[in-house]
């Protein structure tokens, strides 16, 4: 008897981590599962709960969760990056600079990598380097596009600022992101500095499709009509 119950009290024990480690791989995917996963068993959970102190919580929470993953988890570089976002978060700047350096030797293109070095020079005053981290953001497809439009107030917002400036001169250097720019700069800019950073690149010789400008002047209508007539006001002669 006492081998048997032995016997069942193993099984369910594995019954239980087996469940577990299902419910952590699959909170890679939906979020919301990652409370439910044991706590010794937080792998890909314990991202998941680190994303959401550094979007939502406090900074301490934030910190405690990130410091938790890296403990776990120390080598992707995504990880160091989470540490960086929350140690600037928790205004410990100089850290933050040195995770991101550590995060930037295992991949440097890591998107997280990007935003944390993103904050780091807005948290530093270089507009300029918040934008270049800005455009990385940008041209990759899969940055949300929610992300994208809490960021640009900070780094676009000022008027023939460095980060406008920054834009234009990417803008203009390149042919790479003309279209990408019309099409997803509108929906996440704030309309004035998608207005003067699509006028200031036509001044430099930037040649934009004529479809593409006129599809997103109407798109720019609907959130600022006044921006909108001034952009189109100011392309005429570029596209009759």
């Amino acid at each position: 008897m006492i081998g048997r119950a032995i016997w069942y009290a193993v099984l369910g024990a594995i019954a239980v981590v087996t469940v577990g480690l299902q419910l952590d791989r699959q909170s890679e995917t939906t979020p919301a599962l990652a409370d439910k996963v044991p706590v010794p068993l937080r792998n890909h959970a314990q991202k998941q709960l680190a994303l959401r102190a550094i979007e939502t919580g406090g900074s301490d929470e934030a910190l405690a969760e990130a410091k938790r993953l890296v403990e776990r988890r120390p080598v992707p570089a995504e990880h160091l990056s989470l540490l960086a976002l929350a140690e600037a978060k928790a205004g410990q700047q100089q850290q933050a600079l040195m995770t991101i350096q550590m995060a930037a030797k295992r991949g440097w293109r890591e998107p997280l990598a990007q935003e944390a070095v993103l904050r780091l020079a807005l948290a530093n005053g270089d507009k300029a380097e918040a934008a270049r981290r800005y455009a990385a953001l940008f041209l990759r497809d899969k940055t949300p596009n929610r992300l994208l439009a809490e960021l640009a107030p900070e780094v676009l917002g000022e008027p023939g600022g460095p980060g406008r400036r920054t834009m234009i001169d990417l803008i203009s250097g390149t042919e790479r992101w003309h279209a990408l720019v019309l099409r997803r700069g509108r929906m996440v800019m704030p309309p004035d500095a998608f207005r003067e950073i699509v006028i200031a690149s036509l001044a430099r010789g930037t040649t934009f499709d004529c479809a593409l400008l006129a599809q997103a002047i109407k798109g720019l209508r609907q959130k600022d009509d006044g921006e909108a007539a001034a952009l189109a006001q100011a392309v005429a002669k570029a596209c009759p």
